[in-house]
């Protein structure tokens, strides 16, 4: 996390009104909170590729909302924080948050990864936002214990927390480009046309959205079945569900529902994996853009073997919950308003 601090300010300075954000690869989310415990409101999701900077966009969703100035100001956002300098990864803009801060006239303005920011509302998540992945009947939630957070959108983002005399310390890391594993010939064979492409074979390049094109293309290569290409997740998304279109042939709707079957085989793993690192046994959750898409498919693939499927520890595994996050709201907004207040 990085914070940005008016040297001017008073600390009788009123903090509210608060302007939140949740700034991804591809979509940029804000909320406005007008005093202490107040709900989020005038929530707007602005596409990142409309607005030269973030600074445009901030001005954008002001304007169009007819609000004031701001007092503080918090963002999570899709990218290592770890300075005053920020540079997007799979966005161009780059800025200073001090700059931002200044020109935003802002006395305050803090900045921490967005999975960390959704991290901080994992224990205040309502019920109705989440929902449980194949409970097998044996699964419990632990008390006082690690969570897990992880999540394919146009990257892939790791969080968690750590429970701390009476306190959630979030997690801020990249465990999204950690390297990937092949479990079987087919995933193998994957891996090694990935490979090719990318050298490094993260779980990123699988686990997201741009993953998912990769993953069709290559399993087609792998059938020899050329003359399809698919440009973005919904596409394939939209095929394996057998959405009817003129171009689609029985070939390609098959590819792209192994596509995703391969995709929830890969993210089942990659989430035990995170499961075990954290000894997360107060849960998994499964963010991101894609994952509400995918809980049907999730339900019916292999996602929760293989999740469990870690030798002599499939015991331990199998007690630990896994819910689907699915909030019309980014929680990652009220994530941003808790990092404030901490």
């Amino acid at each position: 996390m990085f914070e940005s601090i008016d040297p001017l300010a008073s600390s009788t300075d009123s903090t509210f009104p608060r302007l939140l954000g949740d700034i991804g690869g591809t979509n940029a989310r804000f909320g406005w909170q007008r005093q202490v415990n107040a709900p989020i409101e005038a929530v707007m999701v602005l596409p990142c590729a409309d607005h030269t900077s973030l600074k445009n966009a901030i001005e954008t969703y002001l304007k169009s909302q007819h609000l004031p100035k701001p007092a503080w100001g918090a963002f999570g956002i899709a990218n290592p924080v770890t300075g005053d300098a920020m540079a997007m990864t799979n966005h161009h803009w780059a800025f200073s948050i001090s700059e931002l801060r200044q020109s935003l006239g802002l006395s305050r303005l803090v900045f921490l990864n967005d999975f960390t920011a959704l991290a901080l509302a994992l224990p205040s998540l309502p019920s109705r936002s989440k929902r449980l992945v194949d409970p097998n009947g044996t699964t419990r939630v632990g008390v006082d214990a690690p969570i897990g957070l992880i999540g394919p959108g146009t990257g892939l983002g790791v969080s968690g927390l750590i429970p701390h005399q009476g306190r959630w310390l979030p997690i801020s890391g990249e465990g999204g480009h950690v390297t990937l594993a092949a479990t079987n010939r087919l995933e193998f064979e994957v891996f090694q046309l990935l490979q090719k492409r990318h050298g490094h074979v993260s779980a990123e390049r699988v686990l997201s959205g741009p993953g998912l094109i990769d993953l069709f293309h290559a399993l087609a290569e792998i059938k020899g079945e050329g003359g399809f290409e698919v440009t973005s997740a919904a596409q394939v998304l939209t095929m394996a569900s057998s959405i009817s279109g003129n171009e689609l042939t029985p070939g390609a709707v098959l590819t792209a529902q192994e596509t995703l079957h391969l995709f929830c085989g890969f993210l089942g793993s990659t989430a035990g994996n995170l499961a075990l690192t954290l000894g997360a046994r107060g849960g998994i959750y499964l963010g991101g853009g894609i994952v509400p898409r995918l809980t049907d498919w999730l339900e019916k693939s292999d996602f929760r073997h293989r999740f469990d499927a870690k030798g002599r520890f499939q015991a331990y595994l199998k007690e630990i919950p896994v819910w689907i996050i699915d909030s019309p709201v980014s929680p990652a907004l009220q994530g941003a308003a808790a990092a404030l207040s901490a």
